[in-house]
């Protein structure tokens, strides 16, 4: 069983900067791939980054692409999601997820074992 916290969200202006974070206790944490998703209401939770159990590869939706990081740092049990150039668009609440399988990168929820319970991110125009 894993667990996961996220913090990190807030409210900004647009075109301001954000880096949520997500701690995970309960497992070893590098045997977990891990991604980011976020989740507007009335719409269906969206992927936003993954990123590989050694932190070596990463993946982004094309919405994000350029504006926004993610990474790992096994030896902290954190994941984080640094977010520039924010969108009133990328208003959501962000959920990271945790999938229990080293092999490839993940990008649907169905994919994935373990959520927390999310952070908001409200960006104002």
């Amino acid at each position: 069983q894993v667990q996961l916290v996220e913090s990190g969200g807030g409210l900004v202006q647009a075109g301001g900067s954000l880096r949520p974070s997500c701690v995970a206790s309960g497992r070893t944490f590098y045997h977990y791939g891990m991604g980011w998703f976020r989740q507007t209401p009335g719409k269906e939770r969206e992927f936003v980054a993954a990123i590989s159990w050694s932190g070596g590869r990463t993946a982004y939706a094309d919405s994000v692409k350029g504006r926004f990081t993610i990474s790992r740092d096994n030896a902290k049990n954190t994941m984080y999601l640094q977010m520039n150039s924010l969108k009133p668009e990328d208003t959501a609440v962000y959920y990271c997820a945790a999938v229990a399988r080293i092999g490839s990168l993940y990008y649907t929820p169905d994919a994935y074992d373990y959520w927390g319970q999310g952070t908001q991110v409200t960006v104002s125009s």
